[in-house]
């Protein structure tokens, strides 16, 4: 293990470690569904945490704790919400990345956890976590968009809990890391930044547009273009 990561990617799933990897001279892909660090060349480290908010915090945070990083990058894919304008295989980075479903569904609509008194952070305003500036900076030229990513533990595979999603945080897609690989970042005093390759359409399940080899594909290129950065 190194004395400093310079930067580490932040995948959910096997097939995106896979993906990350493609480009580099750095052999199979290993198994890092432990969450082992993978390191795929001299200044770029991955690492799985498997799918959702609370694998995605725990992992981190462990890695963060263990070690000294100097900037996250999460990488994955996500799904297009109703009327974004998002096209399968665009890449996008998150303006915002928002804990779209942390609160109560009441009778007059859907309350968040800072609307009920308990913020879940320090400084939470309910638009959700930007990205660190320096990053934002370096990453905007490898993304065609920027738009708000919603983190859900439900996804949206009917039209209306997806129409409320978008109405409510204002995204463009969803996925099921982002908000929490930044939080976990935020707490550590790391900078941090959302990454997302459009991969599918959300709404109804029966009618959802999907794309996932594509998709895994540009995963691979925007891992190589982030390694070939100089970040300063």
């Amino acid at each position: 293990m190194p004395d400093c990561i310079e930067t580490l990617l932040v995948v959910a799933a096997e097939n995106e470690v896979t993906a990350v990897g493609a480009l580099f001279d750095a052999g199979d892909a290993q198994d890092a569904s432990d969450g082992s660090l993978y390191r795929i060349s001299n200044s770029v480290w991955v690492l799985q945490t498997g799918i959702g908010k609370a694998n995605a915090a725990a992992r981190v945070a462990r890695v963060l704790a263990r070690n000294t990083v100097k900037r996250v990058v999460n990488l994955g894919i996500a799904g297009a919400f109703p009327g974004s304008g998002l096209e399968l295989g665009q890449t996008v980075l998150a303006s915002k990345s928002v804990f779209a479903d942390e609160g109560v569904e009441t009778t007059n609509g859907f309350l968040d956890c800072r609307a009920m008194g308990f913020p879940l952070y320090k400084g939470d305003d309910s638009t959700g976590l930007s990205p660190s500036q320096h990053l934002r900076d370096r990453l905007l030229g490898l993304v065609s968009a920027e738009v708000v990513i919603a983190t859900v533990s439900t996804c949206s595979g009917r039209d209306d809990l997806a129409t409320r999603i978008r109405r409510r945080t204002g995204g463009g897609a969803e996925c099921m890391e982002g908000a929490a690989v930044m939080l976990a970042c935020r707490h550590a005093n790391v900078p941090a930044a959302e990454i997302r390759v459009i991969s599918n359409t959300t709404g109804d399940r029966e009618s959802q547009q999907w794309a996932i080899g594509p998709a895994m594909t540009r995963l691979g290129e925007i891992a190589k273009q982030i390694s070939d950065i100089d970040f300063g």
